[in-house]
């Protein structure tokens, strides 16, 4: 077993995708890591508010003392710190383009498939259409592929499995919501089965019972908002 680093330290959630893609990562690159666990929606913390006062969330990413938060800035950090297994694309445009399409998951289809479906005025299957269009341009983002990134496990998977199979999907579950079906996304559905076959990304996904219960908390607390 390799010795543990110095000073790896990372501040998450059992239930945060942000957080679960960060141990995917570290658990790739076999770098060994003490594990502080948040329960953000109770209270937050006094280490965590001094490690991260600007957002006040998780994850962070502490190195030697160095301190990182936000997660696809640690994913990128950890890429270049340690070299083997690379996650982000090594061709300058293809990590361009991993970058924008997890920054449209995180940016996008977080909000719409989430807060604005919750919150939405319209019918509940218009609303339900709307996540769907922006789903479907991953879709398209998949077809033919085994992983976002090729053949093995990469930035993008890490950032859109931890979003939308392993949090996102929990929550339209605890909804009565399929969003995601196979007859309408037979590539993502394909995608997914190959991820839950990776052994670190099944160590990050969470109890799916607890899950629910968890995200079901979140809609009712934008309900509520």
């Amino acid at each position: 077993m390799a010795e543990k680093e110095e000073g790896v330290k990372l501040i998450g959630s059992w239930a945060s995708p942000f957080s679960r893609r960060v141990e995917m990562a570290l658990k790739l690159k076999g770098v060994p890591y003490d594990y502080l666990d948040e329960d953000y929606l109770v209270v937050k913390s006094p280490l965590l508010l001094q490690l991260n006062p600007v957002y006040k969330k998780v994850p962070v990413l502490v190195h030697n003392g160095k301190i990182l938060p936000e997660s696809q800035l640690i994913l990128e950090y950890i890429d270049q710190t340690w070299t083997n297994n690379p996650i982000l694309p090594q061709n300058a445009y293809d990590k361009a383009m991993a970058r924008f399409w997890a920054k449209f998951v995180d940016e996008q289809v977080t909000l719409i498939g989430l807060r604005s479906l919750v919150k939405s005025e319209k019918r509940i299957d218009v609303a339900i259409e709307e996540v769907r269009e922006l789903i479907m341009l991953l879709e398209n983002q998949i077809t033919e592929k085994k992983f976002f990134g090729g053949e093995t496990i990469g930035f993008l998977d890490m950032v859109v499995g931890s979003m939308i199979p392993f949090c996102l999907a929990r929550g339209w579950e605890g909804m009565g919501i399929d969003m995601i079906p196979e007859e309408k996304f037979p590539e993502l559905n394909r995608w997914i089965k190959n991820l839950k076959e990776i052994e670190i990304v099944k160590e990050c996904i969470p109890d799916r019972e607890k899950h629910i219960e968890h995200m079901m908390k979140i809609v009712g607390r934008i309900k509520a908002a």
